[in-house]
């Protein structure tokens, strides 16, 4: 029998509803179980799904995803949790709108590392993207 390793980080980023000054319930779980580290960017677009945020990645690196760092106390237990909150745990009818990987992401004290990310899974075609690559300020704007 073959077991299959998955793929372990510490940090999480976040770029939507999870964000400090979300008024998401999730925001709990992290300020419970995880530090916040920096503010970060993700090379990537952000687009508007519905009251909430989607991540896909960009070759082009002037497209930022503005987010937070989080490191996790217990990443097994935290991301199991926001798995569910983010629908994308085995639980869901596959392909989900979102998946979880591990990508590069840039901290506001420009160094690089590691962090796990729930991207959007499915086409943006018909999506309004958030040019400033900032959820926060459209949210804070249109009182989602």
């Amino acid at each position: 029998m073959t077991v299959k390793k998955h793929p372990t980080c510490d940090y999480l980023f976040v770029y939507g509803t999870l964000r400090r000054n979300s008024t998401s319930e999730l925001c709990k779980l992290l300020k419970n179980h995880a530090d916040f580290i920096l503010g970060a960017c993700y090379q990537g677009k952000l687009y508007l799904i519905d009251d909430y945020p989607g991540a896909v990645a960009s070759n082009n690196p002037t497209d930022k995803v503005q987010g937070e760092v989080y490191f996790l106390h217990n990443p097994p237990f935290v991301l199991s949790q926001l798995d569910v909150y983010e629908e994308c745990s085995f639980e869901f009818t596959q392909p989900t709108e979102f998946i979880r990987e591990i990508k590069p992401v840039q901290l506001a004290n420009g160094k690089t590392i590691p962090a796990w990310i729930y991207t959007y899974n499915f086409s943006t075609e018909n999506l309004k993207l958030i040019a400033s690559g900032d959820f926060l300020t459209i949210e804070q704007s249109t009182n989602l």
